[in-house]
């Protein structure tokens, strides 16, 4: 987006640089600005009425001869020093023709603004009053600004018009009683702690202070929340405590762990301390890696406890969230009481009730009218039979060796594994802190994206786990407890909700994880949970009775591989399928494609249908043109038919990529192929 300034010849461009765009008038950083491409500066907004004075006639310190704006830095024949302050210029600066020297922007805007500047107590310098963009910040109530409001050039300070006479000296704090707090506006002095005395966070520029106890205090702590003196009627402790307001090293009886600063203290416990979040603990909760409610306890009691969420031991001295019903369940409270584990509900005096989860109702010792198929009965069979049919909810082989549940009526095919059958209608589960509901895709006509929120794969009709968020997870995912044992590790593996910024690369497949992982933080080993949730056996129709068996890679592998099914090269070092009887080796997109509950005739988005990929005739992909490789054929009808090799290919003929989607290429494509069908893409 292209904008004109006013007093520039030229037309500038909006840019956003996350990192900081460095401005040439102030040389500050800031996210957002202009830059002009002919002129080769950048400039803040807050700088741009530097263009309002292109040439500047009367600055005291050199009467007789104008100044002029030059947008290109110094001429290479004069001393690129401002002539007043020493300073190195910057790109945007004021020249002086005829004596050859120049002025930073620094040393002229005092000039400039000096009838229309506004002098506070509090700050050294002038300020300056100011039309500002929707995109800067008030230093002092930290909202945006789209109006007016003040700006001290020199060291960048930027004020509400509102905000400007709030800001005064506290004669009396409530935590401070002794001394007043004076306003600084240039950072904390530099021999004391540069954090909030109170909460810890960085004060930045604009900050209370007090000289003689070296204090510090952030503008949110001073005005907006500052922490109560005393805190009374407590979850967690039967005492008022008292909040101690220096910087002073312990450990809080409430978690455990450490902490530097202002605890609440119990003068009647013999000063127990707590952080000031933890002062403040439920006693009652619900956490999502575990069935039953959990209550706090002080201390915890004698004993080997370990965290049901982290698995690390537990201090028995402090305090935990324990459950009444299961005896030697335990979690530490900071984990407990996570954005990621709990819900944010104080369940303390709130009845619990007892919910119905059973998904059907038993009409003798072998039917069940089940939710998922209401029209029938469902009737319970014994090992062996009906093995080679699918499994509605999970959409895999019912085998040789499960029992299950099929429908009464001969003439129709509904089939369930007895385990599926079984599966609740409501759990709790690490993945989402709500209580997560079981529904049947089939029966949903307005489901949204076909996306599980965990492995990042679109899936076809089956049974599904959703939040009240509307958020999906397939039953592979779902059905993963933690601590996770995996073959392809010796540890136990541990559920990860990464923060932004977090990324961690899974072990099997090479690719980036920014949401969730499986994994061991000890080992740095982790995995997605797409390739975590990979089928350990698998057997296809092309390989009779013989089972695929997943395997970890080798480290010591000789010679080539090749896949049986795509005959591309595989790397050994990577996980794969092979088949111990055969010898053969495939790629793991070749033998269970990128598609969950993946059957033949199943549907996505109600358009595109699968076709299982079993006879000698293959027809070509319309977006990569090779012959399709996969299990299954993406067969869509519109005019004509289109087929796609695999649903990479047919998100990537869409104008925008499904940003939910992880998406795999398929290792028959090539690298030169990839590259014209990204070009294509953007054409």
């Amino acid at each position: 987006m292209t904008k004109e300034l006013e007093g520039h010849e030229h037309f500038v461009s909006l840019v956003k640089d996350h990192d900081g765009l460095e401005c040439d008038a102030c040389d500050r950083l800031n996210v957002d600005g202009y830059a002009c491409s002919e002129c080769k500066f950048n400039i803040h907004e807050k700088c741009t009425f530097v263009f309002k004075f292109q040439e500047i006639v009367d600055h005291p310190s050199h009467d007789g001869h104008s100044l002029k704006l030059l947008t290109t830095g110094a001429p290479d024949h004069t001393d690129p020093k401002c002539h007043l302050c020493g300073n190195n210029t910057k790109r945007l600066l004021y020249h002086c023709s005829n004596c050859q020297l120049n002025l930073d922007i620094f040393c002229i805007t005092d000039h400039i603004f000096g009838p229309v500047h506004h002098n506070m107590p509090w700050h050294p310098h002038p300020l300056l009053f100011f039309d500002f963009g929707p995109t800067n910040r008030c230093d002092f109530c930290n909202e945006n600004f789209g109006g007016q409001g003040y700006l001290c050039y020199r060291c960048g300070l930027v004020i509400h018009k509102e905000c400007l006479f709030e800001l005064q000296e506290i004669t009396q704090f409530p935590s401070h009683v002794r001394h007043p707090l004076k306003l600084l506006t240039s950072g904390a002095p530099n021999y004391t702690n540069p954090r909030c005395h109170i909460c810890g966070e960085d004060t930045g520029n604009l900050l209370y202070h007090c000289d003689i106890c070296k204090f510090n205090l952030d503008i949110r702590c001073a005005i907006k929340s500052s922490p109560p003196v005393a805190l009374s009627s407590l979850k967690v402790h039967e005492h008022t405590l008292t909040l101690m307001p220096k910087l002073i090293s312990f450990v809080c009886d409430a978690c455990g762990t450490k902490g530097d600063r202002s605890p609440y203290i119990c003068v009647q416990c013999d000063f127990m301390t707590f952080h000031q979040k933890c002062a403040r603990l439920p006693r009652v909760i619900h956490v999502n890696h575990h069935d039953h409610r959990v209550s706090f306890k002080y201390p915890l009691g004698p004993g080997e406890w370990r965290c049901g969420v982290c698995w690390e031991e537990i201090d028995w001295s402090y305090g935990a969230y324990i459950c009444s019903i299961c005896p030697r369940y335990a979690i530490h409270s900071l984990c407990a009481t996570r954005a990621d584990v709990w819900d944010g509900e104080e369940l303390d005096g709130v009845p619990e009730e007892v919910e119905d989860v059973e998904p059907f109702k038993r009409n003798d010792d072998n039917t069940i009218d089940h939710f998922a198929h209401i029209y029938h009965n469902l009737m319970r069979l014994d090992k062996g039979s009906e093995e080679s049919s699918l499994c509605r909810a999970c959409v895999c082989p019912i085998g040789s060796s499960c029992s299950l549940y099929k429908c009464t009526e001969s003439d129709c095919s509904f089939i369930l594994h007895e385990t599926c059958a079984n599966l609740p209608m409501k759990k709790r589960h690490f993945l989402s802190p709500q209580p997560l509901a079981l529904s049947y895709h089939l029966l949903q006509r307005h489901m949204g994206d076909e996306i599980c929120e965990a492995c990042h794969q679109i899936f076809c009709k089956g049974f599904i786990y959703s939040s009240y968020l509307e958020e999906n997870f397939d039953l592979l995912c779902s059905s993963i407890t933690v601590p996770f044992i995996h073959g392809s590790h010796d540890h136990h593996l541990l559920y990860l909700k990464l923060e932004y910024g977090n990324v961690k690369t899974c072990q099997s497949c090479g690719m980036e994880e920014k949401g969730v992982a499986i994994g061991c933080t000890k080992c740095n080993y982790f995995l997605d949970f797409r390739c975590a949730t990979l089928p350990i056996t698998v057997r296809l129709p092309r390989y009779d009775d013989h089972p695929l068996t997943l395997c970890y890679g080798e480290e010591k592998a000789s010679g080539k591989y090749w896949c049986d099914i795509c005959e591309r090269e595989t790397n050994p070092k990577t996980w794969f399928y092979t088949c111990k009887d055969c010898g053969v080796t495939l790629h793991v997109f070749c033998v269970v494609g990128d598609i969950r509950y993946a059957k033949h005739g199943g549907k996505i988005k109600y358009y595109i249908e699968l076709v299982s990929n079993n006879t000698s005739s293959r027809p070509f992909c319309h977006r990569c043109h090779c012959r399709c490789q996969g299990p299954f054929i993406l067969r869509i009808k519109k005019q004509q038919y289109k087929f796609f090799c695999s649903y990479y290919c047919y998100i990537i003929t869409k104008s925008k990529k499904h940003s939910k989607i992880k998406l795999r290429c398929p290792p028959w494509i090539s690298g030169h192929q990839i590259q014209l069908m990204e070009l294509q893409n953007h054409q």
